[in-house]
């Protein structure tokens, strides 16, 4: 019965820590210095991996008109677990042509005022 207790413990004592613990995932990136450096047309896959790292994840991006696009995507996340609404969330997505050359992108973080 003290074994069953202590796990109890010990495991009430991780709950409870656990709920005011901070998360993180992704690495942290600028959507703004994105946006300032890449030119669309020009920018090349490599160029972006050499100044982003790695992307989080990678997809495809079919129009209507059969137009195929290469997408990857840049993901950064920063909260209290209790606390997730409030959480810093970062996404860059990015669409590259069939030559691997930027086509378009889009973000969004929070407080960050988008230019034109």
């Amino acid at each position: 019965m003290k074994k069953s207790l202590q796990f109890t413990v010990i495991s009430l004592i991780f709950v409870l820590a656990s709920a005011c613990a901070t998360i993180q995932f992704g690495t942290d990136f600028n959507p703004k210095d994105f946006e300032a450096w890449v030119k669309r047309g020009e920018t090349t896959q490599a160029q972006v991996k050499g100044k982003m790292g790695e992307p989080t994840s990678t997809g495809a991006v079919v129009e209507m008109d059969g137009t195929y696009y290469t997408r990857w995507t840049y993901y950064y996340g920063k909260g209290k677990i209790h606390k997730l609404k409030d959480a810093n969330l970062k996404v860059l997505e990015i669409r590259f042509n069939s030559h691997k050359q930027v086509v378009s992108f889009n973000w969004s973080a929070p407080n960050e005022t988008i230019s034109n």
